[in-house]
């Protein structure tokens, strides 16, 4: 090993992952870690950031220890994770309360209140101002940061008066390691509080403030995406053994990481998520809002271009959701249950799965949908069961796929599969099956957008371009439509939006 090394962070909802990648995308070694959400009955969704804190630090001091040839070598830290999610902190950046997640709800009445109204539920005037500006719109169940930023002070005060800033998680850890504040256009997405048609504009824009009746005093400063904050602290540099020129990458969330991990980086090629939530997306050159489908462009990796939004809130959950059910006290493991999945036919025998668990946001937002099975009969086994899991997350995905690629105006020549879901060949086959499209299981889908970190960390020291990542990619296996596949799941895929017109039919 020769090149530099970087510390890669991803936060993912279900916990952090940590790991040691060399810049070119070897990824040396990580640990996968879990956290808990607390979910209440008035909507509330938190998790401890302190907590994130702490297990991040342990295990950078245990990788660091076990590889000191790459300790020596570790020349950036890099963080990406989930977003849409606040976590209040004083001056110095350690948190004043818990970190309100983005399945958090309890400010949507303050949002509603502000910008409710006739059309899709929203004030005319309001949307038609932030779409135009932001390319989105502020949840009206209040799961993003404006809600928060609402939701804090109304519900907590005591924090509110406590707090400094009200940061995304990336940077918030990208606070803690330098002890500066910072945010880009990329990681603030989510609030819809920067006027994207302008992105070498690092300021908050004033009309989107005033509309939902916040100030930006508590927001941290923008900086371009891809810079260097600073140094890492000298304490946690000591703490962890990092070597004292080491330095800090701007953090991003994790739809841009999977797409440097995938190096889907140039117009043309997508990458399918299939994590904790799902979403499709690729690199398109201008600013863009579909709101019937709940697709948009955000910030993308060059801060001249753009990336394509959107999300599942269930992908691979619903296997993890499966295994509960059918293995209460664990036991089975997910290749034993993708195992017994092969043994089924294409179409499941006629059993459908819907995977609404959590609601829905695209390509149709209904938080009120619900997941189901159907065609269940006495003859049907596990199998059968676990096998209409996957194909009914994959018919989701197809669905999507869909209105995105009428969203960026062509095909995506090449569809790139990241995320834990992506481990198991049997979703990958059904992925192309369901989409009719050849999909690529990028290596080690699971830790992609570590990779990615590290790949932004080689830009950002200058190591190579953006453009080179393409070539420089790690190549994985391609899987390609069968014709008994696609057949099978043709009428799954078709089905969907019909099903979901029938739930709200039901209510």
């Amino acid at each position: 090993m020769t090149g530099s090394v970087c510390l890669a962070i991803d936060l993912g909802t279900g916990g952090p992952k940590v790991g040691l990648v060399t810049t070119d995308g070897t990824v040396l070694d990580h640990q996968v870690h879990s956290v808990t959400t607390t979910f209440g009955p008035d909507g509330s969704a938190t998790q401890d950031a302190a907590a994130w804190w702490a297990i991040i630090r342990r295990a950078a001091r245990e990788l660091l220890a076990r590889h000191p040839d790459a300790a020596a070598r570790t020349t950036a830290v890099a963080i990406t994770g989930q977003w849409a999610s606040t976590v209040p902190v004083d001056a110095n950046g350690t948190p004043t309360g818990p970190c309100w997640t983005w399945q958090d709800t309890r400010g949507g009445a303050l949002v509603r209140a502000r910008i409710g109204g006739p059309i899709a539920g929203y004030r005319p005037r309001a949307v038609l101002s932030f779409i135009r500006r932001s390319g989105g719109a502020p949840s009206l169940v209040g799961a993003d940061p404006i809600g928060h930023l609402l939701g804090i002070p109304h519900l907590s005060p005591e924090v509110d008066a406590a707090t400094r800033w009200y940061m995304e998680p990336v940077d918030y850890l990208t606070m803690a390691f330098t002890g500066i504040a910072s945010a880009t256009h990329a990681s603030r997405q989510g609030s819809w509080l920067t006027d994207t048609r302008h992105l070498d504009r690092f300021t908050y824009d004033a009309t989107l403030l005033a509309r939902i009746g916040v100030s930006d005093e508590k927001l941290p400063p923008l900086v371009p995406i891809g810079a260097v904050i600073g140094t890492v602290l000298p304490s946690i540099a000591s703490e962890l053994g990092l070597p004292a020129t080491c330095v800090v990458i701007t953090g991003v969330p994790d739809l841009h990481a999977a797409a440097l991990g995938a190096a889907t980086t140039a117009p043309g090629i997508g990458h399918l998520a299939l994590s904790t939530t799902s979403w499709i997306s690729g690199v398109t050159g201008k600013k863009k809002t579909d709101i019937a489908h709940s697709i948009a462009t955000v910030p993308g990796l060059t801060n001249t271009d753009y990336l394509v939004v959107n999300n599942q809130d269930t992908g691979a959950k619903a296997l993890e959701w499966l295994r509960s059910v059918l293995h209460p006290g664990g036991g089975a493991s997910f290749d034993d249950l993708t195992a017994l999945a092969a043994t089924a036919p294409a179409g499941s025998g006629g059993v459908r799965f819907t995977p609404w668990l959590a609601g829905e946001r695209s390509p149709l937002e209904d938080h009120q949908l619900r997941g189901t099975f159907s065609g269940l009969s006495l003859q049907t086994d596990a199998a059968a069961m676990i096998r209409a899991v996957l194909e009914g997350v994959a018919a989701n995905s197809a669905w999507l796929l869909g209105h995105v690629e009428s969203f960026v105006g062509a095909p995506f020549s090449e569809l790139r599969m990241v995320g834990g879901g992506a481990i198991s060949p049997l979703w990958c086959q059904i992925m192309a099956d369901a989409c009719n499209r050849t999909v690529e299981q990028v290596p080690d889908p699971m830790v992609a957008q570590l990779r990615g970190m590290a790949h932004l960390a080689g830009i950002a020291l200058g190591e190579f371009a953006l453009a080179d990542l393409n070539q420089l990619r790690h190549r994985g296996t391609l899987f390609t439509p069968r014709p008994e596949g696609v057949a099978a799941l043709e009428p799954v895929v078709g089905a969907l939006p019909e099903r979901a017109r029938a739930d709200r039919r039901l209510r």
